[in-house]
């Protein structure tokens, strides 16, 4: 039998390829992280004039724990502000205090790290560098794509560019120029550098730590971090890591 027909039919159409290829790419979750903190830079530089507010991007830090990424930081004399972007889609429903929010996407529910929780650890690793305030660092969270807040959310909490508006809430001076200065040459001289090998380590850290099997240190006495539960209070049946030196060593930490 002759394949010939069929062969040349097929050989036609090979300019679908790349175009698959591309679309795969684009529903990555990869690229729609891309998207988000470039949605969020192009919005920075139209309305957040570079004089006052100077942004540095992608930031990992060294910490105790291995690292930290902090996707966008604004320094500037009435503050810094430390931005972390979510690109969703769907219904969002979450509440300050609780440790999972959840994303509806129609009838299908998926749960992920409240932000708030996750940009505080930012906001320790940047108040561990920096010789300012800490009342002078802010948090602030940005969801961008498709999503719609379906509970009460705190005013550092934003879709598109509601999160300038917010920033520019903020009209008081709180640093010095000197300090501003300073907080962006030590920011910059701290940081790792901004490569692939710096990103795939930290992506490393992060499934480490969440491995609860995996053996952790107390970052005071060096004794076992153990895992347990709270049986009392607002974070009853919430699980930590706390010192196995316990009481000598109260070392108490999130799981998350």
């Amino acid at each position: 039998m002759d394949y010939s027909p069929i062969f040349n039919e097929v050989f036609k159409l090979w300019w679908l390829i790349p175009i698959l290829l591309v679309i795969g790419v684009f529903k990555t979750p990869w690229f729609k992280g891309v998207l988000g903190e470039s949605l969020v830079k192009f919005a920075a530089r139209l309305r957040l004039p570079i004089e006052t507010y100077h942004p540095i991007h992608n930031v990992t830090l060294p910490t105790s724990e291995g690292t930290t990424q902090i996707d966008h930081i604004f320094v500037s004399r009435f503050g810094i502000f430390v931005v972390e972007t979510k690109n969703m889609k769907g219904w969002i429903f979450g509440d300050e205090s609780q440790a999972q929010w959840t994303q509806k996407l129609f009838k299908t529910s998926f749960r992920f790290q409240n932000p708030l929780r996750q940009n505080y650890k930012h906001v320790k690793a940047l108040e561990a560098v920096l010789d300012v305030p800490p009342e002078a660092i802010h948090s602030v969270v940005v969801f961008t794509g498709e999503s719609t807040f379906k509970s009460s959310m705190p005013a550092n909490v934003t879709t598109g560019g509601g999160y300038i508006t917010y920033i520019k809430s903020f009209c008081e001076p709180v640093l010095s120029e000197s300090q501003v200065q300073l907080a962006v040459a030590t920011i910059q001289a701290v940081r790792l550098e901004p490569t692939r090998e710096t990103h795939r380590q930290h992506v490393q850290q992060l499934r480490k730590r969440a491995d609860l099997s995996a053996e952790r240190k107390c970052p005071k006495c060096g004794s076992r971090l153990v895992l347990r539960t709270a049986r009392s209070g607002g974070s009853a049946g919430n699980q930590f890591w706390g010192c196995s030196a316990y009481p000598k060593c109260r070392v108490v930490k999130n799981v998350n």
